[in-house]
């Protein structure tokens, strides 16, 4: 098997967040594969929109890097299973570079990932406003922390070609670091946005023709030749694998459910059922590929489309099969279904279709009934309350599993990473176990004071110091639902238990 090692690698990093990272990094992974390259996408931290661009650049599933969630043996491990048949990888960073879970220290900070992975790193700056200061702030990164490799830069928002030769020859005086390529100020290159960051890659009509643009610019000003040496230069320096059990920088088990150990899917298994190429999975070729395997009926379309692939993978792994559904076409899960994933995305953009699939509400309330598992994160809580009311306050009948409204908010309403500690048994942990999730989001879930708090899912806490100890979500029964986006890969009882018990309710 190779190893992290192994593959070529490069980090594209920004000084800080809106730089263009993800416009470049498209770019790029588009401009090697017209070489004829394989190329592996990643995206750290737990962003879910910027790797949908990665993905249709590649033409395969971009992964998440968060060494907040995983341990670094995790994320090692899959890494280099991500990387197997690829050619190089290419990781788009988070935020700015030295940016992680708190202010204190690098822990789920590009830096550090960089460093994990012994990878070299291009850095984007911002050139829009600055002339010769642009070296000064290249200056302060570079030496910030001298064990990041930091091996050239990339500027955005040049002026003209004068103004980016200009900004590189002070950067270069400065830092001896080269300019590897530029892009002007050019709107068409702009990937759209909204409240949750850009536009899905899915959901632009036109993103493969954008993607094709920022592939020509790339080509046109970019030392692509130079770039991929850089990236192949990290091989010859190799690296030392974390140790299996974590390295002492990793997240602490604690009380939680993660062990320490790497949890990564058997790449062969998850290709079986469909998942690895993001093909969708048909309702024929799910129990083709699952056999006798319980299936998870997973909602997948633009109002839900927001899931770590890893997540289907190892409920894969673990002995389930998988079938998508678009609750947004009407459609409902499979009878024979024994659980249901429903995932976070955007279903406030989508009331009123949404609101019309009155038959899935209705599968819905007679499994969760019936006590069959249902697993719903962020987007998907929001719609098994009783009603949505949008940005504009028009207000849409949705599930009615859990009491109360999900109400969008013209603010920002959460964001970060959590400690989620379980109140009571549910489909992924025991009472007193901790997990690590994130949160994003602009909605609130209002209810009747008077509901039984005895439903309460998670006690959670922030990393920050800044979020309330509260107690969130719901769980009962079979059924959890909560505004947390898990990764199921920080330990191997996650899916363990989520499929066991669809094998129980079936």
């Amino acid at each position: 098997m190779k190893r992290a090692f192994d593959v070529s690698r490069i980090v594209i990093a920004g000084a800080s967040s809106n730089v263009g990272k993800t416009t470049i990094t498209a770019g790029l992974i588009a401009a090697l594969r017209q070489q004829g390259l394989t190329v592996q996408p990643f995206k750290c931290g737990p962003d879910y929109v910027d790797p949908s661009y990665h993905e249709r650049a590649a033409g395969r599933p971009c992964r998440n890097l968060d060494t907040w969630m995983l341990s670094d043996a995790q994320l090692l491990e899959s890494f280099a299973r991500a990387c197997q048949d690829a050619d190089i990888a290419v990781v788009e960073g988070v935020m700015g570079l030295y940016d992680g879970s708190d202010w204190h220290d690098e822990r789920g900070s590009t830096a550090q990932i960089a460093k994990l992975l012994n990878a070299p790193v291009l850095l984007v700056i911002d050139i829009s406003g600055s002339a010769r200061s642009a070296a000064a702030a290249v200056l302060g990164y570079q030496h910030f922390d001298p064990a990041v490799a930091i091996r050239g830069v990339l500027l955005n928002f040049a002026g003209s070609e004068r103004h980016a030769h200009g900004c590189a020859e002070a950067i270069e005086r400065a830092t001896a670091l080269p300019m590897l390529g530029w892009l002007p100020r050019d709107m068409q290159l702009q990937i759209p946005e909204r409240h949750l960051g850009l536009v899905p890659g899915g959901e632009q009509v036109d993103s493969d023709a954008l993607i094709a643009q920022m592939a020509v610019a790339v080509s046109a000003r970019f030392d692509v030749a130079g770039i991929m040496g850089i990236a192949r230069g990290a091989v010859s320096r190799g690296g030392t694998e974390a140790p299996r059990g974590g390295s002492s920088s990793a997240p602490a088990a604690g009380a939680g459910v993660g062990d320490g150990t790497a949890v990564t899917p058997s790449s062969a298994r998850a290709t079986a059922a469909g998942v690895d190429d993001g093909a969708a999975v048909t309702p024929s070729s799910a129990r083709a590929a699952g056999a006798s395997r319980p299936i998870i009926a997973v909602a997948r379309d633009e109002a839900f489309c927001f899931y770590y692939p890893e997540n289907l993978e190892l409920l894969i792994e673990e002995g389930a099969a998988v079938e998508f559904f678009s609750p947004l076409r009407g459609e409902r899960p499979d009878p024979g279904a024994a659980g249901v994933y429903l995932g976070g995305g955007y279903p406030e953009l989508h009331g009123p279709a949404l609101a019309s699939n009155t038959g899935l509400w209705s599968a819905l309330r007679d499994m969760h009934a019936d006590n069959i598992p249902i697993y719903a994160e962020c987007g998907g809580f929001m719609v098994l309350t009783e009603g949505l009311t949008d940005s504009e306050g028009h207000s849409w009948p949705m599930g009615g599993l859990l009491p109360g409204f999900a109400r969008m908010s013209g603010k920002l309403a959460a964001l970060g990473y959590r400690h989620a500690t379980a109140l009571r048994s549910n489909l992924l942990a025991e009472p007193g176990e901790t997990l690590r999730g994130h949160e994003f989001r602009y909605s609130s879930w209002v209810r009747d004071t008077n509901v039984a708090d005895d439903t309460a899912a998670w006690q959670l806490k922030g990393t920050r110091g800044d979020v309330p100890n509260d107690a969130v979500g719901y769980a009962r029964g079979n059924l959890l639902a909560s505004y947390l986006h898990v990764h199921f890969g920080q330990g191997r009882e996650l899916a363990k238990r989520f499929v066991r018990r669809l094998n129980r309710a079936g």
